[in-house]
């Protein structure tokens, strides 16, 4: 079964494997992208990672995402991240839109998704979780983001577009990243200078506000205003910027960092989409063992493709079709824990692996 599954390892997360293979307690952190419904596709497979790999860990594993990279972490933070995943993902494939896809009807069904997989005492839950430790970001806005008017957002959209194609630190202005993290530890990278925005510690009272903000797409969902205990502004999607996160994770420390992604690759930014000189490489990814879907696994879903944002187009009005392929997807994800079991547990990961170029 371990051709539905990449392995696809940093320089030194590579050497490190094929020397010593690989085990739970190597793993010192899971990032996890954005990309929306991308993310059922892996929902199978990280439940068999969360509920059943790492259920003996004791020592602290660090977390990072933005977007639905967050939300999956809030459900992988939870006391039982199997029920957790389930809950989240049959809430987010009975999504339904009659009329057109409103920011005011997105937000109503994003609120409802989270009251769905983040309810009653589940915060808690986080917060004290024996070992895992919950950090995502959100953009604070600046300039004309800022607004909700769609002219307004439309403009700052082309302009961070057009800085983009100069330097992605001219975004970064634009758009602060900022840190949300868990108060018990520090990630290992919270000082590295990626996140310009400066950092907040989660509590009871901001934790849903603050992951809310991590997955607000501009123009289509309203921004967050002034998330308790942050900086006060507008937060936006955590994926303007770290769209597929890729920067030093470890910062020097030691440690393999899990990246289960639906792409083979990681494009660094939202507006570095179809952009190959903005690709992560093995070096900038060097303790990374990236899990992605095969070619050959992908061309076997419905439709050769695996889920996404747009299929709510698509399939607009085709409720049925959009609920069965998303359910179809997910089921055929098992394959991907089954691969992923089946490599580490017999050691063929160590010939499995390949290098990220």
């Amino acid at each position: 079964m371990t051709g539905d599954l990449l392995f696809l390892a940093g320089h030194r997360a590579y050497e490190q494997i094929k020397t010593n293979g690989f085990s739970a307690d190597d793993v010192a952190m899971v990032v996890g992208a954005s990309g929306a419904a991308k993310w059922l596709v892996l929902k199978e497979l990280e439940s068999v990672i969360f509920g059943l790999w790492f259920s003996k860990r004791t020592k602290p594993l660090h977390l990072f995402g933005t977007s639905i990279g967050s939300w999956k972490s809030a459900a992988a933070a939870q006391n039982d991240p199997v029920q957790a995943f389930n809950r989240l993902a049959h809430a987010y494939i009975h999504q339904f839109y009659r009329t057109t896809a409103t920011p005011e009807r997105i937000d109503l069904e994003s609120q409802r998704i989270m009251d769905t997989y983040l309810g009653l005492g589940r915060v808690d839950e986080i917060l004290a979780h024996p070992y895992c430790r919950l950090n995502f970001s959100a953009v604070r806005s600046t300039g004309p983001l800022s607004s909700d008017h769609p002219v307004a957002q439309m403009a700052s959209l082309v302009s961070a577009w057009a800085k983009n194609r100069v330097s992605r630190k001219l975004v970064q202005r634009q758009y602060l990243p900022t840190l949300f993290h868990d108060p018990r530890d520090l990630p290992p990278f919270a000082l590295n200078g990626e996140f310009p925005g400066g950092m907040a510690p989660l509590d009871r009272d901001n934790l849903r506000t603050a992951l809310l903000a991590s997955g607000s797409i501009p123009y289509m969902m309203k921004g967050v205003k002034d998330v308790p205990g942050a900086p006060s502004g507008i937060y936006r999607d955590g994926g303007m910027y770290h769209y597929h996160p890729a920067f030093d994770f470890m910062n020097g420390t030691d440690g393999i960092v899990l990246y289960p992604h639906f792409y083979s690759r990681a494009t660094l930014g939202w507006f570095d989409k179809n952009r190959p000189s903005r690709v992560a490489d093995g070096r900038l990814l060097a303790d990374v063992l990236m899990l992605s879907p095969s070619p050959s696994f992908v061309a076997k879903l419905p439709f050769g493709r695996i889920p996404d944002r747009r299929d709510f187009l698509r399939l607009f009005r085709r409720d049925n079709e959009r609920i069965d392929f998303w359910e179809t997807a997910v089921s055929m994800g098992k394959s991907l824990g089954r691969s992923f079991l089946g490599a580490v547990d017999s050691g063929r990961i160590k010939t499995l692996v390949k290098r990220i170029p």
